[in-house]
């Protein structure tokens, strides 16, 4: 399965949706909640994991630089910033992944066509009046 990111997801939703991410997400403030704002809630999720992962990978980089030497104090926070790392990468895999399926599952649906105006009703015959019917 190939890795999305959530600018790959945004596009998906935009050309899913016909209109920005920013306009949908306007629009789906409006909405009760659905397929919609499921979508955008995913591409969030994802932006943030994404976001998470880029400090996290910066700040362990700081931390195991190799002009400093790693002491005890320092490994308690190498280690939870690499949990940390590895928290977001994995929610950044599973959103994705989620991300992925859902859209592949959803096609954009075109507007439909106008129906053709219904074809004009036969008159019924004319009912035989009682008087007129023959009598034995």
């Amino acid at each position: 399965m190939p890795h999305l990111t959530s600018t790959d997801i945004a596009g998906r939703i935009e050309d899913l949706y016909g209109a920005p991410l920013a306009d949908l997400a306007t629009h789906a403030q409006n909405l009760p909640p659905g397929m919609l704002s499921a979508l955008l809630g995913l591409h969030h999720g994802l932006a943030l994991a994404e976001q998470s992962i880029a400090i996290h990978r910066d700040r362990l980089a700081q931390l195991v630089d190799g002009e400093q030497q790693i002491g005890t104090h320092e490994v308690s926070h190498v280690l939870d910033c690499a949990r940390r790392l590895a928290e977001a990468v994995a929610i950044r895999d599973v959103q994705a992944a989620t991300g992925l399926a859902v859209l592949q599952s959803l096609g954009r649906v075109t507007a439909p066509e106008p129906s053709p105006a219904p074809a004009p009703a036969m008159p019924a015959p004319p009912a035989v009046a009682a008087s007129a019917a023959p009598s034995r």
